[in-house]
């Protein structure tokens, strides 16, 4: 080894290594030795690195993976089952069928039972129960997993229907059963019909279906070498002879009908596959996307639109004109689709609450709703974006938060009770809804293990879950300042981005200009003369005429211009929605107060700086709906209310410097006001209105006429003159004389106090 490296110079020259000196021998050698070692030390790193990869690829195979959210298609069952309901549904899923991709895995659909408004449920006929059950259960429908979803309780032959399901999910305290409860005698076409049926989809056992229709059929349910069963208490005694039963229980009683609760049918018999109270439960439980699980009343066929703008400040009257017009262009089939377009700061809980109630009435199957936030729906507006079917928002709009009112304490309960009402009507989450108009609720974002799908929720409503521990814990989601558009996409709340209208009529496939219900020309007057351009220009030319009409003498056009302006600013915020009548009883008094101070007590000042603070109160909250600002939003309006006042100092800054400078020798207007005097007028007028000179009187001796306490009048000659004593009291008829003269005041001095 050493010779290898050269144990001499000689050597170490000879193996071309020059460099290596005499004595350095083991330095080269250490250097070799730390090369070596770095080398295996790479090796086995790599090594380790690529076991531990191997380790986690390996764990991440047997993990299970979140499953992939499938696709699902929703149609409403109406209860009863009568009439052409059952053609109206096979002809609605034979076009889901025909758009069905090619070479795709099986799609879910959905069938929702619920009953029809003002039908009894559970009067469903069974032929045509029969005849759907029929096609449900055929070869037909083999690209298709069919559900049964039942929300509320299912009677009747309704209840043949659902057995041609492949699968049942239920609500934990949905009834189900009782098919024969409308049937006064079960003859063998019946029992014929459920036992076919039940035989072909097995969801339920045929002993089951039977003791379901009739109630003299008790059912028993037997455990065999085999497993459970349920038997007829007419098939019995023939299974006894065929095989040992070990125990047996009594499920229907004979005189009974079957009639199973949600949480029976699941829990205790695993008849339904799931338990879901809404439709975000049970998306949860088929692991489909939450949208998926919308009715679509266009049937397939094109969309026809209908918009409505709910715009401004939240009012009843606006109200009532949204609601007259939705229900007029959406009865009779007239519209499938109404577009709400919100753009307004709230302004009233109570009317917000009732024209998202209103929306929430509207029935599904027959009418899409959907919101559209170009720019903000805020505090209580937020309620109505919420009551529609599906919503749409601009990146930066605003959603929520806070807004032109707020919602007092005593109102807080109420808005809850009524935000978990619309919610569970939409079936959807109510948390973070409630949120956008209580920023005091606590949010966080959940993710449910194995499936990956992630919620929002409340501790409240966390713990409303079937299963709250199946949910992890994620980040707090706040809500303070409302959502913007991008947020709200984000956490599920808005269904698509739009920057326009015209982007969102391309979301819906909706071609050319769509039917808008817009307000009269009297409506669109009001919102242009109520901007804060248009009302700061109204209040501008007002001050501006007045000051002008308070110039000079007598009324004039600049007088009844300025009234005008008044009129017409008050009227138009009055309609607006931001006035009402404290802020014209304002004004009137501020005005009253000052012309009281004017004409009537002149020199007190309390009603004239009080008029004037009432009417820059007015003026300001006429401009908004609020009277003293106690969140983010009504801080930020503040400054445009102040730039209304703003706008009116500014009209009588104006109209003073215009009168001074240039009102006079305008051609039109010079002769609203007097020109100004030439030097030789000013110097005669200067005479004619300058004080009396009393200076002619000083040390000029007269008689008092009246008493003197301390001022009254003296005689000096044929003149009577005000005269001031000197302190004392001076009796009348007293000799005086005139000790000072400043200016109109002049002093005397009694002859005897004098002496």
């Amino acid at each position: 080894m050493f010779q290898l490296f050269g144990t001499n110079r000689s050597r170490g020259l000879a193996c071309g290594y020059p460099g290596i000196r005499e004595g350095e021998e083991f330095r080269v050698l250490g250097l070799f030795f730390c090369l070596v070692a770095c080398s295996l030390a790479g090796l086995i790193g790599r090594g380790l690195a690529g076991a531990e990869e191997s380790k986690k690829a390996a764990v991440a195979a047997v993990q299970p993976k979140p499953a992939e959210l499938a696709r699902a298609y929703l149609i409403p069952v109406p209860l009863p089952i009568a009439g052409s309901v059952d053609n109206h549904l096979k002809r609605r899923i034979d076009q889901i069928l025909s758009e069905l991709p090619r070479g795709t895995a099986r799609q879910i659909l959905v069938l929702e039972f619920r009953p029809a408004a003002g039908k009894p449920a559970d009067a469903s006929e069974f032929e045509r129960c029969l005849s759907l059950a029929r096609y449900l259960a055929s070869e037909r429908l083999a690209p298709l997993r069919t559900v049964a979803y039942l929300p509320a309780a299912v009677k009747g032959h309704a209840v043949l229907a659902v057995l041609a399901c492949e699968e049942i999910v239920i609500a934990p305290d949905a009834m189900f059963g009782a098919a024969g409860i409308k049937e006064t005698h079960i003859d063998a076409t019946m029992q014929q019909g459920y036992t076919e049926i039940a035989e072909r989809r097995r969801t339920v056992p045929v002993a089951i279906a039977l003791g379901m229709l009739d109630k003299s059929a008790g059912v028993q349910k037997v455990q065999t070498l085999d497993g459970p069963r349920y038997v007829l208490n007419s098939e019995l005694d023939d299974l006894k002879r065929k095989t040992t039963i070990s125990s047996m229980e009594s499920v229907v009683q004979p005189g009974d009908m079957a009639v199973f609760s949600g949480r029976d049918l699941r829990l205790k018999h695993s008849f339904a596959s799931h338990l879901a109270a809404n439709r975000s439960e049970l998306a949860s439980a088929l692991q489909v996307a939450p949208q998926s699980l919308e009715e679509d009343p266009s049937l397939g066929s094109k969309w026809t639109a209908v918009r409505v703008d709910v715009s401004g400040p939240i009012q009843a009257k606006s109200i009532n004109w949204v609601e007259r017009s939705i229900r007029q262009r959406t009865s009779g089939g007239n519209a499938n689709l109404l577009c709400v377009v919100v753009d307004s700061p709230g302004g009233s809980v109570t009317d917000s609450l009732r024209l998202a109630n209103f929306l929430v009435s509207l029935d599904p199957s027959e009418v899409r709703t959907v919101a559209y936030v170009g720019g903000e729906a805020r505090a209580d507006a937020a309620l109505i974006a919420m009551a529609c079917d599906q919503l749409v928002m601009a990146d930066e709009a605003v959603l929520g938060g806070p807004g032109a009112v707020d919602i007092a304490e005593g109102q807080i309960v109420e808005v809850r009770r009524a935000v978990r009402a619309i919610a569970d009507a939409k079936q959807r989450d109510w948390s973070l809804w409630t949120a956008l108009v209580d920023p005091s609720l606590t949010l966080n974002r959940f993710t449910r293990e194995g499936t990956g799908q992630t919620r929002i929720f409340c501790p409240e409503e966390l713990a409303l879950q079937k299963d709250p521990e199946a949910w992890s814990r994620g980040d707090t989601v706040d809500t303070r300042r409302g959502l913007t558009g991008h947020d709200a996409e984000r956490l599920g709340v808005a269904r698509f981005l739009a920057a326009d209208f015209g982007e969102f009529q391309q979301l819906y496939h909706l071609e050319g200009d769509i039917e808008s219900v817009r307000p009269t020309w009297a409506h669109v007057l009001v919102e242009h003369l109520a901007s804060p351009q248009i009302a700061g220009l109204l209040l501008f030319v007002a001050w501006f005429a007045l000051l002008i009409e308070l110039s000079h003498p007598g009324l004039s056009l600049a007088g009844f211009l300025s009234m005008l302006c008044f009129v017409v600013y008050f009227w138009s915020q009055f309609l607006h929605g931001t006035a009402g009548w404290l802020e014209i009883l304002l004004f009137t008094a501020g005005v009253v107060s000052v012309l009281v101070e004017v004409f009537v007590v002149p020199g007190t000042g309390v009603f004239g700086f009080g008029g004037g603070l009432m009417i820059v109160a007015s003026i300001i909250l006429a401009s908004q709906t609020f009277i003293i600002p106690r969140n983010v939003y009504q801080f930020e309006q503040l400054p445009g209310s102040l730039m209304m006042v703003a706008a009116g100092g500014a009209g009588a800054f104006a109209s003073m410097i215009l009168m001074r400078r240039y009102l006079a020798e305008a051609p039109l207007l010079k002769r609203l006001m007097l020109p100004a005097p030439d030097e030789e007028a000013q110097e005669k007028l200067s005479r004619r209105e300058s004080l009396v000179d009393y200076e002619y009187l000083l040390g000029k001796r007269g008689r008092t006429v009246t008493p003197l306490v301390p001022a009254g009048k003296a005689r000096f000659g044929d003149d009577i003159v005000d005269v001031i004593s000197d302190g004392a009291l001076t009796e009348r008829s007293v000799d005086v004389y005139v000790v000072k003269v400043l200016g109109n005041h002049v002093y005397v001095q009694s002859i005897e106090d004098q002496t």
